[in-house]
């Protein structure tokens, strides 16, 4: 366990089960938990972050899987292919984490957030209702690779919001309800998290104490907001995912420009 006072430990459990709540819902649970490791680790190195970040994630976005698997109607067997795309995606970027120029990142990144909440608010009825036509193998292919292959490169790379652009992308492409589309993001998160932390515990940069006391937290808070995301079905998510998206772009203007 790292030098930290028994203050900061709680609230960093604290914030584990925000994040957690936060991922199960909507994704984006690293914008809490990862400021919240920087702020509890500040000698730590950036990677040293991202790895024991990836190792308190893995646990809360599992158990958000199996309860959304358990209750929701997810086709598993896609949710799996594009789950292994995202970690061979994920491990890649974990790899190349320390030689990437973020800040060139950054802008591009916000403005397709500022679409995509434009698409959101614009068109009440995305993500409303799940399509009645059967998904293409073309659109289907097309989710591996974007939804896998792409959006695990840049979980590894840098990771805020992955599970964000997982819910919007795989509700474009395959026609899913938010609902659904969460609980399909789960899946392919839980494979995403799975490569990078492999990369990263290979390169021996996990706090694996501070993690696992973390991971309790972030577990119950994803199984809880992953049973309020079915209770409350796909309004409950859009509003959740319409603030997420706007504090991942006021977050990574800061970072830019503050």
């Amino acid at each position: 366990m790292p030098d930290i006072s028994t203050t900061m430990i709680i609230v960093l459990c604290v914030a584990a089960a925000a994040a957690g709540w936060i991922d199960a819902v909507v994704g984006g649970g690293g914008l809490l938990l990862l400021p919240a490791l920087l702020l509890g680790l500040p000698h730590a190195h950036p990677a040293t972050v991202l790895g024991t970040n990836k190792a308190v994630a893995i646990v809360g976005t599992t158990g958000a899987a199996v309860t959304y698997v358990r209750r929701a109607p997810v086709n598993v067997k896609v949710a799996v292919r594009i789950g292994l795309a995202a970690l061979a995606g994920s491990m890649g970027g974990a790899a190349l984490a320390g030689g990437i120029d973020k800040d060139a990142m950054r802008p591009l990144i916000m403005g397709v957030l500022v679409i995509v909440a434009g698409v959101v608010i614009f068109k009440p009825g995305f993500g409303a209702a799940p399509s009645a036509e059967p998904v293409s193998r073309h659109r289907v292919l097309l989710a591996i690779g974007l939804a896998g292959l792409g959006i695990g490169f840049y979980d590894g790379l840098i990771g805020p919001g992955t599970g964000t652009f997982l819910v919007l992308a795989l509700t474009a492409l395959l026609h899913l309800d938010l609902v659904s589309a969460s609980a399909t993001a789960k899946i392919v998160n839980v494979c995403t998290n799975l490569g990078a932390l492999g990369m990263f515990a290979y390169q021996g940069r996990v706090l694996w104490q501070l993690a696992a006391l973390m991971a309790v937290f972030n577990l119950a808070g994803g199984m809880i907001g992953a049973n309020m995301a079915l209770k409350k079905g796909s309004g409950f998510v859009r509003w959740v995912l319409l603030t997420v998206v706007g504090a991942l772009v006021v977050r990574l203007g800061f970072e830019q420009w503050g």
